[in-house]
């Protein structure tokens, strides 16, 4: 993070100024002729439209963009975040909430130009920052896109919004251009990630990719004098029902690996949706005792800060 004339600056900022966010672009863009930017490792030739694991080809799909009201109060504030939903998806979760667009793939292809003159129409807006939300498999596009809109004055915190099950290879493409992490730890189980979410080794790659992001940005979430978030780390962990999520040995991890003091969203908003309706396990939302007794877990892990929600029950 930089500051200049006393007002802060996104680490893009000089990261455009220098080329080197226009040097990333052009060698991730390239990389895509083999494409390995999340760990199902296709290599398929993305820039000949080919599709791996994803679905997605040369341009990014973007289904839908708006400011949201609802994400973590620093990152919403009053004016919301600035909230970029990307088509297609790196993992089959069976209770996807988003599935048309994250399964099916509902949303309109755009270029890199396009997405950066949204990132700007989003700023124009009002929103406190640019929210990247199933960003893996168009990381090269957002580095291109960013590259564009830095160009044109973009000058607010971006967002990389994931299920966490990423390559800290690209996300050290990522290193300085991403100014809040807000990842995913899903599970603490693999055989549960590869049956639920299609993840394969899913637990050494989001706890690795965990450590690589607290490396780049530290565990302190840095805020603004209005209470906004800047610059820092959010990971994010819904519980589900039977607790197949693992969600004490998830929390443990998290205050034990990294620090008791990172921010941690413990959600309960789990309902099921695609193919968890039905199911004799996912298809319920999670109890009032499940709830508490993932709170009881984030406290006997020793975490210190992060949002917890008030259980109700539904009918």
């Amino acid at each position: 993070m930089s500051r200049r004339g006393g007002d802060w600056e996104p680490g893009y900022r000089a990261l455009y100024r220098s080329g080197e966010l226009a040097r990333r672009a052009r060698a991730a863009l390239a990389d895509l002729s083999a494409c390995r930017l999340c760990p199902h490792g296709c290599g398929v030739d993305r820039t000949a439209d080919e599709r791996g694991v994803c679905g997605m080809g040369s341009r990014p799909v973007i289904a839908s963009w708006y400011a949201h009201p609802w994400e973590e109060p620093p990152i919403s504030g009053v004016r919301g975040s600035g909230t970029i939903f990307f088509s297609g998806c790196t993992g089959r979760c069976r209770f996807c909430q988003n599935y048309p667009i994250s399964q099916y793939r509902y949303g309109n292809e755009v270029t890199c130009e396009r997405m950066g003159d949204i990132m700007l129409d989003l700023q124009a807006h009002g929103c406190h920052n640019i929210n990247f939300v199933t960003p893996t498999h168009f990381a090269a596009h957002i580095l291109a896109a960013t590259d564009y809109a830095a160009g044109r004055g973009l000058h607010i915190p971006l967002i990389y919004n994931t299920s966490g099950y990423e390559t800290v290879e690209t996300l050290r493409l990522l290193e300085g251009v991403i100014d809040i992490w807000l990842p995913d730890a899903k599970y603490a189980d693999d055989a549960v990630a590869r049956r639920l979410s299609g993840f394969p080794n899913y637990v050494a790659h989001n706890r690795a990719a965990l450590r690589e992001m607290f490396r780049q940005v530290g565990g302190v979430l840095l805020l603004d004098e209005a209470g906004l978030a800047r610059r820092g780390m959010i990971i994010r962990h819904m519980v589900l029902p039977a607790d197949l999520a693992g969600t004490a040995e998830v929390l443990r991890w998290i205050a034990a690996e990294l620090s008791p003091h990172i921010w941690v969203s413990l959600m309960d908003q789990y309902f099921p949706a695609y193919k968890a309706v039905n199911d004799p396990v996912l298809g319920r939302k999670i109890t009032p005792e499940e709830y508490e007794a993932a709170l009881t877990a984030f406290d006997a892990a020793g975490l210190e800060q992060g949002w917890l929600q008030e259980h109700e029950e539904c009918e």
